[in-house]
């Protein structure tokens, strides 16, 4: 037992790493994936069918396999030619492929609200962005959060992958305490890491979830 308390300290700060990109991606995946799914919803054709081509691409290959283009292949792109350190590459990737899967999301949401609404908001004078804000995102949030919350939570243990950048998170650092001292107790301990912030995760989202259900009755 005092050894197991005794991980907690350097399992903490890999826990630092973990959660940055956590919240850094999320504060960036989500805005972007809500903007392309009101572009893949959009009349413009060729916008639609880009962004349903960026969605396909970044759903249809490994996260992993993107960090790493984004990482050692990214310099040698025509053009582009940028190399991006080991941190700001994984941040990179995170949101670009999160994006995508939001961006799914949030247009089942849009897609869910009636027709008749839009139509409505028209009569009314109101402007594409005030029907947004006002008729489609209070309604589209409740339905939207049980996915919502499956893919957050998978973000969570997604952010093991930056291991491959050698970035200190919390599987790297109980990797090298489990080499150090030849026992698996580290794992298991970051286990418990990623239990407790799903757990914190999941409550917050049942709490959301019930205060939302509250209107609907």
């Amino acid at each position: 037992m005092e050894y197991a308390l005794s991980l907690v300290g350097p399992l903490a700060q890999g826990a630092q790493v973990t959660l940055t990109l956590f919240f850094i991606t999320l504060g960036l995946a989500v805005p972007l994936g809500l903007v392309l799914a009101l572009a893949r919803v959009s009349r413009w054709r060729a916008l639609s069918n880009a962004v349903n081509g960026y969605i396909w691409l970044m759903r249809g290959t490994p996260l992993m396999l993107q960090m790493l283009f984004i990482y050692f292949a990214l310099p040698f792109v025509p053009v582009i030619g940028v190399r991006l350190p080991d941190f700001p590459a994984a941040v990179v990737a995170f949101a670009l492929n999160y994006a995508a899967y939001f961006a799914e999301i949030f247009r089942a949401g849009i897609l869910s609200i009636d027709r008749g609404q839009y139509e409505g908001s028209k009569v009314l004078g109101m402007t594409p962005l005030q029907t947004l804000r006002r008729i489609v995102l209070p309604q589209m949030v409740p339905r939207i959060l049980p996915p919502l919350s499956n893919e957050t939570i998978t973000l969570v243990k997604d952010t093991s992958l930056i291991y491959v950048l050698a970035l200190n998170d919390i599987l790297r650092v109980a990797r090298g305490i489990v080499q150090r001292d030849f026992t698996t107790t580290p794992f298991l301990v970051a286990a418990l890491f990623y239990l407790l912030m799903t757990l914190v995760l999941t409550w917050g989202f049942q709490r959301l979830e019930k205060h939302y259900a509250k209107y609907d009755q």
